[in-house]
C-alpha cells in the first residue's frame, strides 16, 4: 500500500485537475473496485452524477473527494496498486481501468487497478477532534506532516506502549501515514532499532524518532514519492524517484551509508525490516 508521500502527491493531482469540476457521469466496470460500497455501483454512480468537487482531502494514507453535497465524501482506496488517473476522455482505456468519472471538462478520472485491493466508497463525513473525516478514517490518528499534528501527545502515548516501536509507528490509529518504507527509514536516521520497546525509550529518543519520521517523508514527497514499480504514479502516470535517496530499506547486504557496516535484514510482522547492525543494536534480551 502506497504511504503517506505517494498518496499525498495523488490528492495534490487532484487538487489542480479534479477540484472544482463536475462529475457528468460514472461507470463502474469492476464490482470489486465498490465492494465497500455497501448499496452497490448503481448507487454510488448515482450520488456522485451531478456533484462538483470541492476538495481532495487526505489523512495518513487514507484520501477522499469532498462535494458541493453537504457532509458526502468519496473515500479512495488505492490498496496495493489502485491508481487515480485524469485523461482525455479518446485516450486508450487502461486494461486494468474499473471505475471511469467523465468530468464537464470533458477529462476523465480513472480509477486503475491492477491487483483490485483498493476500491471507491462514498460516505458521510463525520467531526473527529474538530476535524471533518468520512466515517472509514474516524479512527485513523493525525499524521506527521497534519498542521495540527501534536508530537508531544503522540511522544507520551508511545511511552505508555510497552511494544515494539517499529510495531507502533505501523500502528495508524497511534501516528498515520507511515508504512515500512518510511518507518525503517525513520528508525534508521533515529539509530533506533526496530524492535526497541517503545515504553524504555527515552523522550528525546521518541522526539527525534518523529522529526525524522517527518523530515524524511517531506523529502520523498518532494521527490515524488517512491516507486518500485510502474503502479505507484501520479495523476499523470508519472512515477516518483525517491527510492534512489533510501538508506535502509531494501538495502541488504549493502554499506551503511553512515558507518559502513553491512545492512541487515531482517523479519517482523510479517514484512522485511531492514536495518544497520552497528547504528541500530538489537534490543539486549
Amino acid at each position: 500500500m502506497p504511504e503517506l508521500p505517494e498518496v499525498e502527491v495523488v490528492r495534490r493531482g487532484l487538487a489542480e485537475h479534479v477540484v472544482g469540476r463536475v462529475v457528468d457521469n460514472v461507470t463502474v466496470k469492476h464490482p470489486r473496485s465498490v465492494r465497500r460500497h455497501a448499496f452497490g455501483a448503481e448507487d454510488l454512480a448515482g450520488r456522485l452524477t451531478g456533484l462538483r468537487v470541492d476538495s481532495a482531502q487526505r489523512r495518513g494514507k487514507f484520501l477522499w473527494l469532498t462535494f458541493d453535497e453537504p457532509d458526502t465524501a468519496l473515500v479512495v482506496h488505492l490498496g496495493m496498486s489502485g491508481q487515480m488517473l485524469v485523461q482525455p476522455a479518446d485516450a486508450p482505456l487502461e486494461k486494468h481501468a474499473h471505475i471511469i468519472a467523465t468530468l464537464d471538462s470533458g477529462a476523465e478520472l480513472r480509477f486503475v487497478d491492477q491487483r483490485t485491493f483498493g476500491g471507491w466508497q462514498v460516505s458521510d463525513l463525520v467531526e473527529v477532534d474538530g476535524t471533518l473525516v468520512p466515517e472509514p478514517v474516524a479512527h485513523i490518528a493525525r499524521d506527521p506532516m497534519d498542521p495540527l499534528f501534536d508530537p508531544d501527545r503522540v511522544v507520551q502515548k508511545l511511552r505508555g506502549k510497552q511494544s515494539e516501536i517499529k510495531r507502533l509507528l505501523l500502528d495508524q490509529t497511534v501516528v498515520s501515514g507511515v508504512g515500512n518504507i518510511y518507518a525503517d527509514e525513520a528508525l534508521w536516521r533515529a539509530r533506533l532499532h526496530g524492535e526497541r520497546v517503545s515504553a524504555k525509550l527515552t523522550k528525546p529518543a521518541l522526539q527525534s524518532l518523529l522529526t525524522e519520521t517527518q523530515a524524511v517523508m517531506g523529502e520523498a514527497l518532494q521527490a515524488g514519492g517512491t516507486s518500485f514499480d510502474a503502479l505507484y504514479v501520479n495523476v499523470n502516470g508519472q512515477s516518483g524517484y525517491f527510492e534512489r535517496s533510501l538508506n535502509a530499506y531494501g538495502r541488504e547486504d549493502e554499506p551503511c551509508r553512515r558507518c559502513g557496516a553491512l545492512m541487515r535484514r531482517e523479519k517482523f510482522m510479517n514484512r522485511s525490516s531492514f536495518s544497520c547492525p552497528r547504528c541500530q543494536p538489537r534490543p539486549r534480551g
